[in-house]
């Protein structure tokens, strides 16, 4: 069992700004799929989209819960970019807030594995990372499903007590914390659950509020 810190990061929206072109165009996409392989209208195909993310964590695992859906040809026919170099919106400094934590750095995402190595080789931090979780390897088992976090947590060999889960979904952060982790959301939310040891506004905070919180070592 590993004893060091291990931080764990989300992606979109914790490493990089998904919002403004990501985002909608995976919604897009995965709208567009739910309309032409469920034979559903514009309108129903979103709503249902939507329900089975607010339901499920991801869109991904009410499809295949009730309709079947292969989870790789869902995946590969939703996250097509035709230009990703200029949709991801990267901070300036992101690099080196990361290379000044200490510990570990692993990735944990409900982004597929193509999808979220090409957003890390953009943002130039794919080096600093020493294990990599996209859905395809927790089985698709998405947050804020517990199981994915126990694969990971089982897998790299860490005690939850000296992880931080670094992420913007709050109901993500909650399952870290009844798993034993630390707790770190990004945000500019102005709610406090008990379940967040600290928030951030922007991941470049965090070799600050490591130091202050013991975090770095």
């Amino acid at each position: 069992m590993r004893t060091h810190l291990t931080w764990i990061f989300d992606l979109d929206n914790t490493l990089h700004d998904a919002t403004p072109h990501i985002l909608p165009h995976i919604n897009r996409s995965m709208t567009a799929y739910l309309r032409e392989h469920l034979a559903l209208d514009e309108d129903r195909a979103s709503a249902l989209r939507v329900h089975y993310w607010k339901t499920y964590g991801a869109t991904l695992l009410g499809l295949m819960r009730h309709h079947g859906t292969d989870p790789q040809h869902f995946l590969t026919q939703t996250h097509q970019f035709p230009d990703l170099g200029r949709m991801v919106v990267a901070q300036g400094g992101l690099r080196h807030a990361l290379r000044r934590l200490g510990g570990r750095k692993v990735l944990f995402s409900n982004a597929p594995k193509d999808y979220a190595s090409a957003v890390l080789e953009r943002l130039r931090i794919a080096d600093l990372f020493d294990a990599f979780y996209a859905l395809e390897h927790i089985r698709y088992q998405p947050k804020p499903l517990a199981g994915g976090f126990r694969l990971l947590l089982a897998r790299e060999r860490l005690m939850p007590q000296r992880s931080i889960l670094v992420e913007d979904t709050l109901v993500n952060l909650r399952t870290a914390k009844r798993l034993g982790m630390k707790t770190v959301w990004v945000t500019r939310d102005r709610r406090s659950p008990g379940w967040i040891d600290a928030k951030i506004a922007s991941v470049l905070a965090l070799p600050r509020i490591s130091s202050a919180l013991g975090w770095n070592r």
